[in-house]
């Protein structure tokens, strides 16, 4: 969506036609809409117009006061908030880090391969992180979502040097279908919902670091878990705050970390930061040639480092998590949280076709299945595309932004 903005809006700016006019963009009044729309006019101005995202968050304000956060794809509570400002903080850092780019983004293959039909993935970040719905014993449709055999996704993760799979889910299939293949493949349960423990969090970083090639990444529908442990590498390797890595990643993953796992990376935002500062550190040092002395304070420095979840109510649910084992896991939650988000995408997505489900190297074209704008009570917002803040209400029913 937000590249599809993009393109519609610089044409019309760029148009011979339209030169003394001045461009409008506006939605109804539903407040949901507003947000969204107050998204993708702030990330506009960061990324075409090089404002930074405090300038063109000012710039909304002024025009509208305030704006309802995004919350999470979960069915509870809201237990965490993003406001505007983080979105567009989010899609400055991507810029910074070269993970946005519209001159090598293929919106029609972004379009096909998100679609569960064609295989439910998604880049977090090019060529490094590749987020996916778990792969099943034999590619069929169950209960109207189409599910895949490992051997689907091969061609893909070849072309794309591809070459570790890390699994959190319960093993439904059994991963020498990937090794026989020449793939790594790991396992690192955690329960459906839950949060990773300091062991999963460490070890998950260290494949991560040690990887050859680009990583797939997969829980049971690829969402939760999955983007629990991109964002903590994120947090480390790139500074990225928790609320811009969660943001970034539902950018490129709607739907993705929910419920307590928010909280969890929110949490594990400091030490994250500290260990990677001092990775970065030792690196310098070793490129600069410096003793061998400091490099090991380093190194020591870095084992001392706790990743320890400070919130109690979020450490007893954790706990309680980990005395699960994988056969548990369906039996605990009975309908998990995973089937329940993949039932969701699966109802906004067209009916899934009944033929035979392979996921081709050639890309389609989808038609949008947003709802028309209401033409009555709209409100009509002018955005003068050039000035530059901070501030935002808490509302549970809006949902996170999309960048389609």
């Amino acid at each position: 969506m937000f590249y599809r903005f993009c393109c519609k809006l610089n044409k019309k700016l760029k148009s011979c036609a339209l030169a003394k006019k001045t461009i409008v963009f506006y939605t109804c009044g539903d407040r949901k809409k507003q947000a969204n729309a107050a998204y993708l006019i702030g990330s506009y101005v960061v990324m075409h117009l090089q404002k930074t995202p405090e300038e063109a968050y000012s710039l909304l304000v002024s025009q509208n006061g305030s704006y309802l956060p995004f919350r999470d794809a979960s069915f509870g509570a809201c237990m965490y908030n993003l406001n505007i400002l983080d979105c567009l903080r989010a899609v400055h850092k991507a810029l910074q880090f070269g993970w946005l780019d519209f001159s090598k983004f293929n919106v029609e293959e972004y379009e096909h391969y998100e679609r569960a039909e064609n295989g439910d993935f998604n880049w977090i970040i090019p060529a490094k992180f590749l987020a996916f719905s778990g792969p099943h014993p034999n590619s069929k449709i169950e209960n109207g979502y189409p599910l895949h055999a490992p051997e689907a996704y091969f061609p893909y993760f070849r072309k794309h040097n591809i070459t570790t799979i890390i699994r959190l889910n319960k093993k439904m299939y059994d991963a020498k279908r990937f090794t026989d293949m020449g793939f790594k493949h790991h396992d690192l349960f955690f329960v459906d919902g839950s949060t990773p423990n300091d062991s999963i969090v460490t070890k998950f970083l260290n494949i991560c670091e040690n990887a050859d090639g680009a990583i797939a990444v997969h829980c049971k529908a690829g969402l939760g878990r999955t983007g629990t442990l991109i964002g903590c590498y994120m947090m480390k390797h790139f500074r990225l705050t928790a609320a811009e890595a969660i943001a970034w990643i539902r950018i490129c993953r709607p739907g993705s970390i929910i419920g307590p796992q928010q909280n969890f990376i929110d949490e594990k935002q400091a030490s994250l930061w500290t260990e990677g500062d001092l990775c970065r550190q030792k690196i310098n040092e070793q490129e600069n040639g410096s003793g061998k002395t400091l490099v090991a304070g380093i190194l020591s420095g870095v084992e001392d480092i706790s990743i320890n979840c400070t919130n109690k109510n979020i450490s007893l649910r954790k706990t309680a998590c980990e005395t699960h084992t994988e056969e548990e896991e369906e039996e605990c939650g009975r309908l998990t949280q995973g089937d329940r988000l993949r039932a969701l995408k699966s109802k906004r997505q067209s009916r899934a076709s009944t033929g035979s489900i392979l996921l081709e190297e050639n890309t389609i074209q989808t038609k949008s299945t947003s709802k028309s704008l209401s033409s009555d009570k709209r409100k009509r917002t002018r955005a003068s595309l050039g000035s530059s803040g901070t501030s935002s209400n808490s509302i549970s029913k809006a949902r996170a932004p999309l960048l389609r």
